[in-house]
């Protein structure tokens, strides 16, 4: 069994103010939906589980290490991921927080799809059995938030019509459920309609 909430990658923390709150109020919000829907929160052993994601600039906003956990944010609990390097196994974030443990999941979406600006992750049991058997879905062996779920995301973007559907469950992550688009409302709406 997979240890949750565990950053798997050497992050460079560079340590600084939050992003700009206007820059993050839509992806504030759909977190908030997120959670209320118990799609982001903490498991039983309290741990978080959960991110979410917005393109901004040539890089990204993503929710903290550990927020899936808390019931609200502030600015304070996002920060930017600046650069990362799958062989490395290295990320660079800059802001208040480290980021999320899943963030080179978000990292190489990002840099696969261009036309993308919205990564999700949730995790919910009934939705993760459903994909796992209609959609695209990583190795039952990969484990997240490293180099090789990476890798195994750009393998399925080359081996399947993963860029159209647009969602993916995460074989080798109990309940990972990882969507994605245009925007918020697309990677959102993704997960909401297949409930």
């Amino acid at each position: 069994m997979q240890e949750e909430g565990v950053i798997k990658f050497k992050c460079n923390w560079i340590k600084d103010v939050p992003p700009d709150f206007e820059l993050i109020k839509e992806l504030d919000a759909w977190r908030n939906k997120l959670y209320n829907a118990k799609l982001i929160g903490k498991n039983k052993d309290g741990i978080g589980y959960g991110n979410i994601s917005i393109r901004y600039q040539n890089n990204f906003i993503i929710t903290g290490s550990s927020t899936g956990k808390l019931s609200t944010l502030t600015a304070e609990h996002y920060t930017v991921v600046t650069q990362y390097d799958l062989d490395k196994n290295t990320l660079t974030a800059v802001g208040p927080i480290i980021a999320s443990s899943e963030s080179l999941t978000h990292a190489v979406i990002y840099e696969r799809q261009k036309d993308v600006n919205a990564v999700i992750h949730v995790h919910h049991f009934a939705l993760w059995k459903k994909l796992l058997e209609i959609h695209p879905a990583t190795g039952k062996n990969i484990e997240y938030g490293t180099p090789a779920i990476a890798k195994e995301i750009l393998r399925l973007f080359e081996a399947s019509d993963l860029a159209e559907k647009k969602i993916f469950a995460m074989g080798g992550h109990k309940e990972g459920v990882v969507s994605f688009g245009k925007d918020l409302d697309e990677a959102g709406e993704k997960i909401l309609a297949l409930l």
